[in-house]
């Protein structure tokens, strides 16, 4: 398989945050968040890998600032990592303030999806092309996480 860059498959999507995504407090909840980064994030694995995929973990999600009713949300994800069914891709929300022209980071993580075939089965993934050196250290930084999540769990 050839290999693919990261620019190829990332993607940004956006949402208005309406009344049935928030709280009684008019912020917008968690769960809400996380939908739509697991989505941004399907759709690089899908785009990159040309395949079904599922989410298999999220790592290091944080909330950084709250997100209100009206704010715009912007959802950038990006490919860091490609193995040998499995991608790591990272989310980063910002939240824009429609009426003062504000944007804010508010939440991060790391979504890892494997490639299934049409049986359900994981299913080889091109490679990822690294192009510069900010690449190179973020794809090494996503093996030292797995690398750690595979020690957690045995």
């Amino acid at each position: 398989m050839e290999p693919k860059p990261a620019s190829a498959s990332s993607v940004t999507m956006t949402q208005i945050v309406l009344p049935f995504h928030t709280n009684v407090a008019g912020n917008m909840h968690g769960g809400e968040v996380m939908k739509l980064m697991d989505s941004a994030a399907g759709v690089v694995a899908q785009r990159h890998s040309l395949c079904n995929v599922v989410t298999a973990s999220v790592t290091n999600l944080s909330f950084l600032e709250p997100i209100f009713l009206g704010d715009l949300v912007i959802c950038n994800a990006e490919l860091r990592y490609a193995g040998k069914s499995s991608m790591e891709v990272f989310v980063c929300v910002k939240a824009e303030n429609l009426s003062r022209g504000e944007i804010k980071p508010v939440v991060e993580g790391y979504f890892f999806m494997v490639a299934l075939d049409r049986n359900g089965r994981p299913a080889s993934v091109p490679p990822l092309k690294l192009e510069n050196e900010e690449q190179k250290r973020q794809f090494e930084e996503a093996q030292e996480r797995i690398n750690y999540m595979k020690k957690q769990r045995s």
